[in-house]
């Protein structure tokens, strides 16, 4: 989806699906809810992790379960300070382009290696974000009657393209913030450059405007 904001008729093709947060406190404390694709990573995931920190914000990171496998370490500190953990499948794979059988079998990986990780993670709610945003009908339907919230986004930083510079990515995702905005960003190499730039000028701006930083569930 190449939309920043994301608009209505395109939320309208996935109504069972988590595009923003809505209730009373969501709009009394002004809550924000930042999201990060693609970790664990060394480097950009711990980097998150600090600015956050500067902030007292908590987000969610959707993780790949091949990165955790490979950096156990990292997610475990993702946990230990405070953020949600959700499954972005094990090899982040397409879902339009992906057999079911195949797509779930990928996703259930993950939780396993999420799981043995992190054994207390699927205590709560077991969210899931399709990679790319691609998921079809049947795939959502199924997923969700398995237990899992499908979380996708109401604004899309496009950190990951290397055509835009961190201002650019900013000045297309500050305006449209409102409480209850989920924002994705991507706590990977690809997205770096514009992201270590990016999410320090988003935390203070937001946080300037009075908005609080949660983490979804």
């Amino acid at each position: 989806m190449a939309f920043h904001s994301v608009p209505s008729f395109v939320r309208q093709l996935g109504p069972n699906l988590l595009w923003e947060m809505v209730g009373p406190d969501v709009e009394s404390e002004k809550r924000i809810y930042l999201t990060f694709d693609d970790g664990p990573i060394p480097g950009p995931t711990e980097f998150v992790l600090e600015q956050l920190a500067k902030f007292s914000a908590k987000a969610t990171f959707f993780a790949v379960g091949d990165n955790v496998h490979k950096h156990p370490e990292i997610i475990r500190k993702v946990q230990e300070a405070g953020h949600a953990i959700g499954n972005h499948t094990h090899n982040h794979l397409k879902g339009w382009s992906t057999p079911n059988s195949a797509y779930y079998a990928n996703i259930e990986l993950a939780e396993t290696v999420l799981a043995n990780q992190l054994p207390s993670l699927f205590q709560s709610a077991r969210l899931f974000r399709p990679p790319y945003g691609q998921i079809g009908p049947r795939q959502s339907q199924d997923l969700i009657s398995k237990g899992y919230k499908v979380v996708m986004w109401s604004i899309l930083t496009a950190d990951y393209d290397s055509k835009l510079s961190a201002a650019q990515c900013l000045q297309a995702t500050y305006p449209h913030c409102k409480p209850g905005s989920i924002v994705v960003m991507h706590d990977s190499l690809k997205a770096f450059a514009r992201l270590e730039k990016l999410l320090p000028a988003l935390l203070k701006v937001l946080s300037a405007d009075g908005f609080s930083f949660h983490p979804l569930a």
